[in-house]
């Protein structure tokens, strides 16, 4: 393995470790067996959900227990809005506007926090054990204080750990963060699992099934997430001459699923912003709209479907631009064979990537929620969905497509450096 591989990987490798280590730093005040046995009771709804993501660390009400959801949700805000205002599109697209459309960005993260972690601490006031101990152990007023400047110090942090993972590591350090917290759950819920099988609360066949469905989920993922529809590309004879000695593409790959896991994160980040706002709401309405958005009731999968479907549409448009690909290919001297080059390729091309993404957007939604069907309709007691599963399978193949990548760009420059 190549040096600058090995250190990539070991950066990356010493980012999670931090990471796992905050999960385990909880804010200063709080019971933590309180917690605990909150959170015993409350393992299938939306808090159920947010402890999966986080790695157990909304659990132990960790420093970083809002995770990198909030930056989720102020970058899916930034995205709505830069494709609504020109202007906020242009700044995001030119070198130096990035930079300040980043800037937005994390100002907008502070603020989500903000609102998040005075919301939680508020809810927290009225948490009490079974012998009527309060989870907060000093004064609220204070504590709604300290809680949210440790949150959202959590937060700051988790959004520099994948800054740092995506520039100097391997792959997409927001991604990575989210895989790696509910990566570290699975030992747990393992260990879960098998209590409740010596217990008697479930058969030896429905573990049976449980891991068919997970199975038969992974097999879904892999397949869908390799498949792509290759557009052929012809070439003029001169431009074929000139580059005799080098390789030229003759195709065009289109991937059935363009967004790849954005959809599901940003649809989960969407849903567990409110639900987290009224875990601690007294109010019979907002106990009620709390209840639709539990993740075991049938609304809230039918929202993730939803919102997962858009997300894909929204975020392939974003990723693919049909007229820069035919604009580049036609200075190259190439064309698709029956299309004529420019304007005609540009609708060719977004016709066969609409086509495309309907059924990406169909297998994302499916995924999301019919695991959770199935599981619900053997009655399982614990929250099961292909949303994790999806996002761990999906920033597994990325993170070995990018190492992958590595190697191969290492190799080509030790050749261009001894020669053959």
């Amino acid at each position: 393995m190549n040096k600058d591989l090995l250190n990539k990987i070991l950066i990356t490798l010493g980012f999670i470790l931090i990471y796992r280590v905050l999960a385990y730093v909880p804010i200063p005040g709080v019971d933590l067996n309180v917690i605990k046995e909150f959170f015993d009771s409350n393992t299938n709804n939306a808090l159920g959900m947010a402890n999966m993501f986080s790695g157990n660390a909304v659990r132990r009400m960790s420093v970083i227990s809002l995770g990198i959801m909030p930056y989720i949700t102020a970058s899916i805000i930034m995205e709505l809005l830069a494709a609504t205002f020109p202007a906020l599109g242009k700044l995001k697209k030119e070198r130096d506007g990035m930079q300040k459309y980043m800037q937005i960005i994390r100002y907008a993260t502070i603020v989500i926090t903000l609102i998040q972690a005075i919301g939680v601490s508020m809810g927290l006031q009225s948490l009490t054990g079974t012998a009527g101990e309060s989870a907060i152990t000093i004064d609220h007023n204070t504590f709604i204080a300290v809680a949210a400047i440790s949150m959202l110090t959590g937060t700051m942090m988790l959004m520099w750990i994948g800054e740092q993972i995506t520039q100097k590591g391997i792959g997409n350090g927001i991604s990575l963060i989210i895989f790696a917290g509910i990566v570290s759950a699975i030992p747990g819920a393992i260990g879960g699992t098998v209590d409740l099988v010596n217990n008697g609360q479930m058969n030896f066949l429905t573990i049976i099934v449980i891991l068919a469905v997970i199975l038969a989920t992974v097999g879904v993922i892999i397949y869908v997430e390799l498949a792509e529809r290759r557009v052929p590309v012809s070439y003029s004879r001169k431009v074929v001459m000139q580059n005799q000695n080098k390789r030229i593409m003759n195709y065009i790959p289109i991937k059935v699923n363009l967004s790849g896991v954005i959809p599901v994160i940003f649809a989960s980040a969407i849903l567990m912003f409110p639900a987290t706002i009224l875990q601690g709401s007294k109010n019979p309405i907002l106990i009620s709209i709390s209840d639709f958005l539990n993740p075991s009731h049938y609304v809230f999968n039918l929202l993730t479907f939803l919102f997962v479907v858009f997300f894909a549409y929204f975020y392939a448009s974003l990723t693919f631009n049909s007229k820069d690909i035919a604009d580049n290919l036609k200075r190259q001297g190439g064309f698709i064979p029956g299309v004529r080059p420019g304007a005609s390729t540009a609708t060719f091309l977004n016709d066969t990537a609409s086509r495309l993404t309907f059924w990406g957007a169909i297998y994302l939604g499916l995924v999301a929620t019919l695991p959770w069907l199935i599981v619900k309709a053997m009655g399982v007691p614990f929250f099961f969905g292909g949303t994790a599963v999806m996002i761990v399978v999906q920033v597994a193949i990325d993170t070995m497509r990018k190492i992958e990548a590595q190697q191969y760009s290492n190799k080509y420059e030790t050749l261009s450096a001894t020669g053959l």
